[in-house]
């Protein structure tokens, strides 16, 4: 990756400055919030500094360098609770936001539930969890990596057009602080590759993409090899079909399997529960999955793109296991919704960390050898997901399997069930993990799906 060390490195941040100059205004902002007479208060600072640099047909089309800052903060009057925000971090501004949020809170209805956690459940300890890398990335460095990953993916000349490659660097400083003497932060930084295309021919032209996305930039695919994937998965799309309708054994590719089991950890989140809007409520300690299958969060994960040492309430996160060998044995809750539901927080205020399926040895394409007929899906749209009911219908693409191969593509289909059922059926998990997010996921093999085509 080109550098240029002479440069200054705009997407860098002086972490430790930054988390001292939060750190402060944090408490600033507590005391006023004692001041005014609040009986609690909690407040959340944030600042991030980062480029962003896109071409198009091998020209810049966007070249933004960003530096934004935040203040949240939530300030109670017994059980009445107030909030404002503001992105000014100066003395006079502290003092206004966190009056508008007292004012907020005079007026407001009372909950029994609202307030900070309590001083024994706070995290006490903040290990390092390698999140911080920052990249010495200039603005003309950014160009060249955007350049060269757009132009390894134009040396077809099926390849018509481009949607842009895209460079993206960040480093972030976040501080989270309560009344009851908790105040704690921690930097991280995250840098991203992508590239879209498009392809045509004389049936019909198509649109793709592929992205690396990591927390350290020595560890991003390099620029030319993700643009010459995205070119790939674009010219595989050509030509697609429509499937007969009936019912298939279905693999969803690691990226939507990822949304797939996204699905599942929406259904058990707090909000959903104590809403009584989701379709896994007092499904508690029951079956929900084959035995195979256990689901474990690792928010300690050196490097993860979604680790962290605490959550939004400030409670410590943990490795923790929602499902294991099948059965539902976590709900994941928040500090507000555990109260609500009258259960303990798991830490994970503000969602999952890491969340990894267990898996076997074979990768998608040995999976598809072992289903031998079936559907490849590569992309879902749409929003049929219902997570009262369960009920799920997605329009999908993707591609045939013919006797354990990969085949000709496919378009405009829906695959469709019930997220219990489905859920039921899974017969097995691949190996090729996609660790792009906070839900690691390989390919996943759904039993029988009924699919809508031609």
């Amino acid at each position: 990756m080109p550098t240029n060390e002479m440069s200054a490195a705009p997407t860098a941040l002086d972490s430790e400055q930054e988390l001292l100059h939060l750190r402060a205004r944090a408490e600033a902002v507590l005391a006023e919030a004692a001041r005014l007479g609040a009986s609690a208060a909690e407040v959340s600072l944030s600042l991030g500094q980062g480029l962003s640099v896109t071409v198009r047909l091998g020209e810049v089309e966007t070249l933004e360098f960003h530096r934004d800052q935040g203040l949240s903060v939530s300030v109670y009057n017994g059980h009445r609770r107030g909030s404002a925000s503001s992105s000014d971090l100066s003395d006079d501004s502290l003092r206004e936001t966190v009056a508008a949020a007292w004012a907020i809170a005079q007026y407001t209805g009372e909950d029994a539930c609202n307030g900070p956690a309590e001083a024994a459940l706070l995290v006490t300890e903040v290990p390092d969890l390698d999140l911080y890398h920052p990249w010495s990335l200039t603005a003309e460095d950014a160009i060249a990596l955007a350049r060269e990953c757009e132009q390894a993916g134009r040396d077809d000349a099926r390849i018509i057009n481009s949607e842009g490659a895209t460079v993206s660097s960040g480093s972030h400083v976040r501080v989270f602080g309560t009344s009851q003497g908790f105040v704690e932060g921690y930097a991280s930084s995250h840098h991203s590759l992508s590239c879209v295309l498009v392809a045509e021919q004389e049936d019909g032209m198509q649109r793709d993409y592929w992205y690396d996305s990591q927390s350290c930039p020595q560890r991003l695919a390099p620029a030319a090899q993700i643009g010459a994937k995205a070119a790939a998965r674009t010219l595989a799309r050509l030509g697609a079909g429509r499937p007969a309708t009936g019912e298939y054994g279905i693999l969803l590719a690691p990226d939507v399997a990822r949304g797939f089991i996204g699905h599942f950890v929406a259904a058990i989140s707090g909000g959903a529960l104590y809403r009584k809007s989701s379709f896994l409520l007092d499904r508690l300690n029951s079956q929900v999955f084959p035995e195979w299958l256990s689901l474990r969060e690792f928010p300690h994960l050196a490097g993860g793109l979604a680790s962290a040492p605490f959550d939004s309430d400030g409670l410590p996160t943990r490795e923790q296991d929602f499902v294991r060998d099948g059965v539902l044995v976590s709900y994941a809750l928040g500090l507000y919704a555990a109260r609500r539901l009258g259960a303990m927080p798991t830490g994970n205020g503000g969602g999952v960390r890491n969340l990894r399926i267990t898996h076997g040895d074979a990768d998608g394409a040995a999976l598809a050898r072992e289903l031998g007929d079936g559907i490849l899906v590569t992309e879902v749209m749409g929003q049929g997901v219902n997570l009262v009911t369960g009920d799920y219908s997605r329009g999908a693409a993707g591609f045939r399997i013919e006797g354990g191969e990969i085949a000709g593509p496919l378009e405009e289909f829906t695959i469709a069930g019930n997220l219990n059922q489905l859920f039921a059926g899974l017969v097995a998990a691949g190996s090729d993990v996609d660790a792009r997010g906070a839900i690691h996921c390989g390919t996943l093999w759904l039993d029988r799906v009924k699919v809508a085509g031609a």
